[in-house]
């Protein structure tokens, strides 16, 4: 009877390596290529990591073995930290740096999606990013009106107000769903933005980034000056022309080029 337990002790312990996650044994740890033990905790950490940093990109999914961390985070006090971090840099910023002419043309543009509003209660609905999921399915979510404040980008939107900053809003969007973000908006706390720019037809055959960076193109060529922009995707922040300054929210969901 003993000899039989052991057997099946090996048998199972046999399945659980060759169907672990990613090559994670029993203890979560494996080594590097060079040498070092990492744990799963370490590895997920470092892919989030960078996500941020712009190292890893086009990814279509959170990795299997990390969708419970990244779940973990986007509810943690540590994400909040790192957000509210980033928005007291765009204050500190606004402060010393900006000299701002308050002639009408002093401009800051948002992104909306995980920058003014929250996505997470529906990315908490499938899977933190883990799982592939359609436009068609989130632009429904979105007409319903659910996205959350986040708080901290609130206080910087209220903030350039006072400063006499007009505020473009500047969404991956469909100009279909306006009304729907318009009511999510203001239900939320958010009033008095100057603009509110979304793809139309002729904007959904381009890439995010280059629809962005053509609405900066046209606002220049309007004599708008942009101080800063405020995005959770690079697509919102990079190529030409650029701002003075741009700030990341961190959001290692999703990634949009």
């Amino acid at each position: 009877m003993a000899k039989s337990h052991y057997f099946l002790l090996i048998i199972i312990y046999g399945f659980l390596l060759s169907h672990s996650s990613a090559d994670w044994d029993i203890l979560n740890q494996k080594k590097s290529k060079h040498g070092l033990l990492i744990t799963l905790k370490n590895y997920c950490e470092s892919w989030r990591v960078n996500v941020e940093l712009h190292n890893i990109r086009n990814y279509a999914t959170v990795p299997e073995e990390c969708v419970e961390y990244i779940g973990k985070y986007m509810s943690s006090t540590q994400y909040k930290i790192d957000s509210q971090t980033a928005i007291e840099e765009c204050t500190l910023y606004l402060g010393t740096s900006c000299g701002l002419k308050k002639d009408g043309k002093d401009a800051w543009i948002f992104d909306i999606d995980d920058t003014l509003l929250s996505t997470l209660p529906y990315y908490k609905k499938n899977g933190y990013g883990g799982k592939k999921v359609n436009s068609s399915s989130v632009e429904e979510w979105m007409k319903q009106g659910k996205g959350t404040v986040l708080e901290h980008s609130l206080g910087l939107f209220n903030k350039l107000k006072e400063e006499g900053v007009q505020i473009v809003l500047v969404s991956s969007r469909r100009e279909c769903i306006r009304s729907a973000t318009v009511d999510n908006l203001v239900s939320v706390g958010y009033h008095g933005w100057t603009s509110l720019i979304l793809r139309g037809e002729d904007d959904e055959s381009k890439d995010i980034q280059k629809y962005k960076a053509d609405v900066r193109k046209k606002l220049i060529s309007n004599s708008y000056r942009i101080w800063g922009i405020l995005g959770d995707q690079w697509s919102s922040i990079d190529g030409l022309p650029a701002p003075k300054r741009t700030f990341k929210l961190p959001n290692p969901m999703y990634y949009v080029a």
